[in-house]
C-alpha cells in the first residue's frame, strides 16, 4: 500500500503593522476555516501590531465580536525566518528553550492589509527567502498600494481616472497655501485620502476650503503622502480579477454594487465593517453591455500593473454612462461577506475553491524575477 502524498504547507500570515490590523485578522480567520485540511497543512503566523511574528494558535477567534476587534496579541513562540533559500523553513523560538525548525514551507498565503505588509515589503522578504506566495510581486504591491502612482501608471496605459492632487510631506510643509490653491481648481466636494492606506482609514470629505487643512492632517496620520480627488457623482461598482490558468489571460468576476442606507456620506470603515448599512447587489443592475465593459477594463488594469493572483478593482459608473477606475487593491478583503468571494461565487467559483485556485496559482509560479 502506497504512503499517502505528504500535505502542502500553507503558512497564513496575518495581523501586521497596518492599522488595517484587524481587518487582515478576520480576513484570517475566515481564509483558513475554508482550507482544505485534507490537501493542506495550515501554519498560522500572526504579525502583532509592534511586528512581532509570532506563532498563532489554529483555533483563534479571528472575528468581530461585540462590536470589538479581533488582534494578533504576541503570545507564543516567536518566529524567525533563515533567508536561506534552500530551506525554505520558519524557525520558532522559545524563551529558555533550543530554537526548532517549523519545517518547511510550500507557498505563504500573506493575508495583510495596508503597509508593512500589503505594499510589497513582505512580498519582498518572500523573495530573498526563495518561498513562493499568493498574490502580486514587489513593483506590482507597491503601485497598487500608492494611489498616486496606481493613477500615473493607468493614465499613462490611457485608462480613464478622476482629477486628483498630490501633496507629499515636504509640499505640505513649505509649500502648503501652493498646493491648497491647487486643491481649490478640483472644485468642491474633495475627498482627501492617505495615498498608501485602505479599508477607508483616513478619509474625509471636504465640502468647502475651510475644512481641508484638518482633513490633511488626518489623513498624515496614516501615510505623510496625501492624496484628494474630485468628487464623482455615480455609482460605486467593484469588480474580482483572478490570474488566468496556465497562462491563459485573467479572468473578471461579475461585477458589484456597493448600496448603502442611511446618511453616510461615503464607504467608510464603520460602514464597510461594523454597522451593517451596506449591502451587495451582484450583478450590478446595469445593462449587458457595460457589465462586460466593466469585467474588460478591470482586467486592463490589473494587466497595466502586471497583476499577479487576484486584485479587486474598484469604478464609478457616473451620471453621463462613463467610467472612471478609483483604484485597485491586490489583496482585496476576504471575508465570506467580502465583496471579492461574493462577486466570484456569483460567478462560479464558491469560497473553498477560490481559496484553493490561489495557493495551486502560486505554486506553479517560478521563483526568481517575476
Amino acid at each position: 500500500m502506497s504512503e499517502p502524498s505528504p500535505k502542502i504547507r500553507v503558512a497564513v500570515v496575518f495581523g501586521g503593522r497596518s492599522s488595517e490590523h484587524a481587518i487582515s485578522c478576520i480576513t484570517a480567520g475566515s481564509v483558513m476555516a475554508a482550507i482544505d485540511r485534507d490537501r493542506y497543512e495550515v501554519i498560522p503566523v500572526g504579525i502583532a501590531r509592534d511586528g512581532r511574528w509570532v506563532l498563532a494558535s489554529d483555533d483563534q477567534r479571528l472575528a468581530v465580536e461585540d462590536g470589538r476587534l479581533p488582534e494578533v496579541s504576541g503570545d507564543g513562540a516567536a518566529l524567525a525566518l533563515p533567508f536561506d533559500p534552500d530551506s525554505r523553513g520558519l524557525v520558532a523560538l522559545e524563551p529558555g528553550a533550543v530554537p526548532r525548525t517549523l519545517g518547511e514551507v510550500d507557498v505563504v498565503l500573506p493575508l495583510l492589509h495596508g503597509p508593512y505588509g500589503e505594499d510589497g515589503t513582505i512580498q519582498g522578504m518572500l523573495d530573498l527567502a526563495g518561498i513562493r506566495y499568493v498574490g502580486a510581486g514587489v513593483l506590482t504591491s507597491a503601485i497598487g498600494m500608492d494611489k498616486a502612482f496606481m493613477k500615473v501608471v493607468w493614465e499613462a496605459r490611457g485608462l480613464p481616472v478622476g482629477p486628483y492632487v498630490i501633496v507629499t510631506d515636504r509640499e505640505w510643509r513649505r509649500e502648503r497655501k501652493r498646493k491648497i490653491d491647487e486643491i481649490k481648481e478640483l472644485g468642491w466636494p474633495v475627498f482627501v485620502k492617505p495615498t498608501r492606506a485602505g479599508s477607508s482609514m483616513g478619509i474625509t470629505r471636504v465640502d468647502a476650503e475651510d475644512g481641508l487643512e484638518a482633513a490633511i492632517e488626518t489623513a498624515r496620520e496614516h501615510d505623510p503622502k496625501v492624496i484628494v480627488e474630485a468628487a464623482i457623482e455615480g455609482r460605486e461598482i467593484e469588480c474580482g480579477v483572478l490570474q488566468g490558468l496556465d497562462d491563459g489571460p485573467a479572468e473578471a468576476s461579475l461585477p458589484a454594487e456597493i448600496m448603502m442606507a442611511g446618511e453616510r456620506d461615503f464607504y467608510d470603515f464603520e460602514t464597510k465593517y461594523l454597522d451593517g448599512s451596506t449591502s451587495l447587489v451582484i450583478p450590478a443592475t446595469l445593462p449587458e453591455s457595460v457589465i462586460e465593459e466593466i469585467r474588460g477594463l478591470a482586467v486592463r488594469a490589473f494587466e497595466a500593473l502586471d497583476g499577479e493572483g487576484l486584485s479587486r478593482v474598484d469604478f464609478f459608473y457616473t451620471t453621463d454612462s462613463r467610467l472612471v477606475l478609483n483604484e485597485i487593491n491586490t489583496m482585496p478583503g476576504f471575508t465570506p461577506t467580502s465583496a471579492f468571494p461574493q462577486m466570484w461565487a456569483a460567478t462560479g467559483l464558491d469560497y473553498p475553491s477560490l481559496v484553493d485556485r490561489l495557493i495551486q496559482t502560486a505554486l506553479q509560479r517560478p521563483l526568481g524575477l517575476r
